[in-house]
């Protein structure tokens, strides 16, 4: 099947392993949990759960790893706020976070590490870094030098073309210009001390915890080795995030590419308003579940794009259990001895599409009207049990229940 790959700007490609040879690995970036998950969540990993469903469609086997960041800033300020100790806090989300993937019909991943747990990993590759000169230590931190590796940030060359451009998305995202143990503005946090309340950790530098971007690197590469397969997550990590796991992992490993593709989904919108936390404009998935059938917002998620942004309107998803009942209702319909259908090339061409860097939206138009194929052939007293086999083959490529679904 042909991927778009963030990094090379293109489509190519994707050889998927024979079942027997080797799993192809797949990372995705996962959650912070310090507050429930949105619909944009739910947006990016709904993609990547079609990609893991349709390369075992393809005879493959997928290893899947779905990180936590239970270690961040935003959890501590949460946990401070409400009075809550921030590893309850975490778990609590992170309950909440699997059980709304759960609604969703999503496979769980092979492995689900959480950054608290899996810190002394971190520490020999920091410390490999230093050894190495990729990195430095200084009043209690240690930094990645940006100016030993001269390709940092080519995933978005064409967004963020010169040096300033960059400096400027890293401030936005966190990045602090004026430390004064930093050799240059864009070297970036691979162990800091703990401010006064956080949780710290022993390290040869300090007690202290780890980086943002250095958490990635050692869960991957623990789980799925050197070189991943493909390394997912929403395209708000493409800087600095994905960028500084390549630098790092590559200048660690000494293995290129880190991984050979970089897939990344399209942001949420609400009413025009790009869905975040920080503006508090999120349509939880917990109430979106309970509004709606997991088919309906299955389909109305996967009608975008995936690469592409999307603007959440409730009234569009009503809508759509119209078309996902009739799905439904062709699964159910009774056929007679007649001819039999078979769906041919209305099933190659829905297979095409995926095969296509995942072009969910122009295969689900060929899906429904298989569904009416099968319903007017069913009361025209044909044979459709062929043809509904076929049809509830794809639906579980694209997740859907199989059995009728009703809103919550």
């Amino acid at each position: 099947m042909l991927l778009f790959d963030t990094l090379r700007g293109a489509k190519f490609p994707l050889v998927i392993p024979p079942a027997a040879e080797r799993p192809l690995s797949l990372y995705v970036c996962g959650v912070t949990p310090y507050d429930t998950t949105h619909i944009g969540h739910a947006h990016t990993f709904l993609i990547f759960d079609v990609l893991i469903r349709y390369v075992r469609h393809r005879g493959g086997v997928v290893r899947y790893v779905r990180n936590v960041t239970d270690v961040d800033d935003p959890l501590f300020e949460r946990a401070t706020r409400d009075g809550r100790h921030w590893k309850e806090l975490a778990e609590s989300e992170t309950d909440k976070f699997h059980r709304d993937c759960v609604a969703l019909n999503m496979l769980p991943p092979d492995h689900v590490p959480r950054v608290s747990q899996e810190i002394d990993g971190m520490l020999p590759i920091i410390e490999g870094l230093v050894g190495r000169g990729y990195a430095y230590a200084a009043g209690g931190s240690v930094y990645f030098s940006v100016a030993h590796w001269p390709q940092y940030g080519e995933m978005v060359r064409e967004r963020l073309p010169d040096r300033a451009a960059l400096l400027t998305a890293a401030n936005a995202m966190g990045n602090v210009p004026d430390d004064p143990h930093k050799r240059d503005p864009l070297d970036f946090v691979l162990w800091r001390p703990s401010n006064p309340g956080e949780p710290a950790w022993p390290s040869p530098w300090g007690a202290g915890r780890p980086g943002w971007h250095i958490e990635c690197t050692a869960m991957a590469t623990r789980y799925l080795g050197n070189q991943l397969d493909i390394h997912g997550g929403g395209r708000d990590l493409t800087f600095p995030h994905h960028p500084s796991e390549i630098a790092q992992s590559e200048a660690y490993t000494g293995c290129a590419p880190f991984a050979r593709f970089w897939m990344h989904g399209g942001l949420a919108f609400l009413n025009g308003e790009k869905m975040s936390k920080s503006l508090g404009n999120l349509v939880l998935i917990r109430d979106a579940v309970r509004r709606h059938s997991t088919a309906a917002l299955r389909w109305y998620l996967l009608r975008t794009p995936y690469r592409a942004d999307f603007n959440y309107v409730t009234d569009e998803v009503h809508a759509t259990e119209a078309q996902v009942g009739r799905l439904f209702d062709a699964l159910g319909a009774t056929g007679g001895s007649g001819t039999p259908l078979e769906l041919g090339r209305g099933r190659d061409a829905v297979l095409d599409w995926l095969d296509d860097d995942l072009q969910t939206d122009r295969a689900l138009p060929i899906l429904a009207e298989l569904a009416e194929q099968v319903s007017a052939a069913a009361a025209d007293g044909r044979d459709v049990g062929s043809a509904q086999a076929q049809l509830r083959e794809l639906l579980d490529v694209f997740g859907f229940p199989l059995s009728r679904p009703w809103p919550r």
